[in-house]
Order: structure tokens, then C-alpha cells, then sequence
């Protein structure tokens, strides 16, 4: 049953994230709304018992790894190709941009490939590793595109000085 869990929450945390990528939402300066969603994926996948593949727990221990570090490379790009902007009245904003939809695609291209060449090589790979790699995908994003958001935010919505609001 942990794995029809982990699937579906796979499933909804992908479809939720794709569907709020591509709308205009206000940036929320808040930092621990980003660890939530990160922290909970990073639980689940820490706690499953099938993390590794106990045949071969070096090269599975690999792959997790290269898979982990390729999505937090994909998230940095990922979060750079967010549209941020500060409107009239100084709220930030942030919106996906076609780049974004082309950063996904490579996402899971990237992510399929992975699974292939374990697959090749003998090697189980489970949901855990996903939603442990998923965890890392958002929280590099979410820290990339605050990162981003604070060069417009007013300076007490992250308590130091900021500059004149304009487009990236």
C-alpha cells in the first residue's frame, strides 16, 4: 500500500505544481512555505524501506545520488526560468514561462533516462528515489525564485534594504 501512496502523491504534488507553474501568483516572502512540500517528500522517501536496492546498494546509492544532484541542477534552471516581475504597487509576482514548460520536458526526459540505465544495470528503482529527487527539484526552485523575488520585494518583506522594483 506505501507504494500506491507514493505514487499518488507523486502524481498530485507534479499536477498541482504544473498547474500553479503557469499562473500569475504573488511571491509570498515567507521562507518556510517553501520547506513544507519539500520537508514532507523528503520524509516519505527517507522512511521507505526500499530506498536502495539491497543487491546492488553502491550502484543504487549512486544513481539516488546522480539522480538527487541532477534535479537540483534541472530545479536552479528551473527557477531561472521564472518570470518575475513587481507590479504597480510593488507586490511580486512570478509566472512559468515557455522556458519552463521546455525545463519540465527535460526534467523527465532526464528522469526517464536515469530509470532506463538503472534498469539496464539490474538495478530496482522505486518511488522513493523519485520523491526524494522531487523534494530537491523544489526546494532548489523555490530557493532559486526567492532568491529571484528579492531584488523587487520592499525592503520589509525580508528585513534588509531593497532597490527600485523592474523586470527580469
Amino acid at each position: 500500500m506505501p507504494a500506491v501512496a507514493n505514487v499518488v502523491l507523486i502524481i498530485a504534488v507534479v499536477g498541482y505544481v504544473l498547474f500553479r507553474q503557469f499562473q500569475a501568483r504573488r511571491w509570498n516572502p515567507n521562507p518556510r512555505r517553501l520547506l513544507v512540500v519539500p520537508a514532507v517528500l523528503g520524509f516519505m522517501a527517507l522512511r521507505d524501506p526500499h530506498l536502495l536496492d539491497p543487491h546492488h546498494a553502491a550502484l543504487s546509492a549512486a544513481f539516488l545520488v546522480g539522480g538527487v544532484l541532477v534535479e537540483i541542477g534541472l530545479g536552479a534552471v528551473w527557477g531561472f526560468t521564472t518570470r518575475i516581475w513587481a507590479d504597480a504597487d510593488g507586490a511580486v509576482w512570478s509566472k512559468g514561462t515557455m522556458a519552463s514548460f521546455f525545463a519540465w520536458i527535460g526534467m523527465m526526459i532526464v528522469r526517464v533516462a536515469l530509470y532506463a540505465a538503472a534498469a539496464a544495470l539490474g538495478v530496482a528503482q522505486g518511488q522513493a528515489g523519485l520523491l526524494l529527487a522531487l523534494a530537491a527539484l523544489l526546494l532548489v526552485r523555490g530557493a532559486v525564485v526567492t532568491w529571484r523575488a528579492r531584488e523587487f520585494a520592499p525592503a520589509a518583506a525580508y528585513g534588509t534594504y531593497g532597490g527600485p522594483a523592474r523586470t527580469l
